[in-house]
């Protein structure tokens, strides 16, 4: 019994698959859930137009960029500028001073401060928001209160989201998750079925190129998850109530593109696995955790660590949720998301490639 236990003792220890499941999946889960979620905001670039500029408005700045959570953002001239710098995600969020500050104060009059955030991501908005409502509250009680003077409270306005409903958050980043595991996940375990039952090798010595191959692979799934994303687009608009404020054949064109880096990528991950449970492992591990934490769906990029914003850099889903949310939400066009797109296809190509050469090694 004893050399029977030691015996399987070494077997797994030989066996470098069932060491990385036992150790290395763990160990990347808990460091991947203990500095991916969080739902604290820090070092988020913040504008402010100030067309005072005086010692009281001076002082609520220097209050909020010492705080730790903000950043100085774009410089901002008027109100007019705000959506733009939204659109082109340069700020989250707006602090906008009104004229003759402190001068109004001194007449005992309320000046007014709005607090203009992008709601697109309402949690992060949100929380943008009450940080900033506390700064200018212990601004009040250092300040105005104790000379008398009015209480200074802002006017909050939420942009693209004003009912800071959490499914306009959701289902943008919900369609990216599910074109991605379903497109690339069903593609690895196509191919890797043809590997198991052994006419993988029949299609590899056939007169087709590898890249024919790839591509009669490929062009089923493309259409059937097509039909897929314009399924859930018409859910979330007529069922949730998600707008499309942008171009539709645009949001059809980039969707078409991101599946067919996904089915890419599960062609790439097929030439990587022996069978269908090798590949069901690496599509759920290599993708299906990454996508959720590291994409910035659920949890803001920025307050991640700089490795792990490094990693969430090469996730193709957190490109595609700026699209997506671009265009459905902030309504703008290729002219703010082109880096986005060319980035996507980059990835794309560089798979299809990496398919293609692997194959040519199988051919060899």
């Amino acid at each position: 019994m004893k050399r029977f236990v030691i015996k399987e003792f070494l077997h797994i220890f030989r066996d470098i698959r069932s060491m990385v499941i036992l150790f290395g999946m763990p160990l990347v889960q808990v460091l991947l859930f203990g500095y991916a979620i969080t739902n604290e905001v820090k070092d988020v670039h913040v504008s402010v137009v100030d067309p005072s500029h005086d010692q009281v408005t001076t002082a609520i700045q220097q209050r909020l960029f010492a705080s730790g959570y903000f950043l100085q953002g774009e410089v901002l001239y008027s109100q007019g500028e705000i959506e733009e710098s939204f659109r082109k995600g340069r700020n989250k969020m707006v602090v906008v001073f009104d004229d003759n500050f402190a001068q109004k104060l001194e007449r005992r009059e309320i000046p007014s401060i709005q607090l203009i955030a992008d709601a697109s991501d309402p949690n992060t908005a949100n929380l943008l928001v009450n940080y900033a409502n506390g700064i200018i509250a212990g601004y009040n009680q250092s300040m105005a209160v104790s000379a008398g003077g009015p209480v200074i409270v802002p006017e909050i306005r939420m942009m693209y989201n004003p009912a800071l409903k959490g499914v306009f958050m959701f289902v943008p980043g919900i369609i990216t998750i599910l074109l991605m595991l379903v497109s690339a996940m069903m593609t690895s375990i196509s191919i890797a079925r043809e590997k198991e039952l052994g006419t993988m090798e029949v299609l590899l010595v056939s007169p087709l190129k590898p890249l024919h191959i790839i591509a009669g692979k490929v062009m089923p799934y493309v259409l059937l998850s097509f039909i897929n994303a314009i399924s859930i687009l018409i859910l979330s608009h007529f069922v949730f109530g998600v707008p499309v404020n942008g171009s539709l054949a645009l949001l059809l064109a980039e969707s078409m593109l991101f599946i067919v880096l996904a089915l890419s990528l599960g062609i790439f991950i097929s030439t990587v696995s022996n069978n269908q449970q090798t590949a069901m492992m690496l599509s759920m591990f290599a993708l299906m955790l990454p996508t959720i934490l590291l994409s910035g769906f659920i949890f803001p990029v920025e307050n991640m660590p700089v490795v792990l914003q490094w990693l969430s850099a090469v996730m193709p889903p957190r490109w595609f949720i700026l699209i997506i949310k671009s265009i459905m939400l902030k309504g703008t066009g290729l002219a703010y998301f082109w880096k986005e797109t060319i980035i996507l296809i980059v990835m794309t190509l560089v798979f299809i490639l990496a398919s293609v050469k692997k194959f040519k090694i199988r051919l060899a």
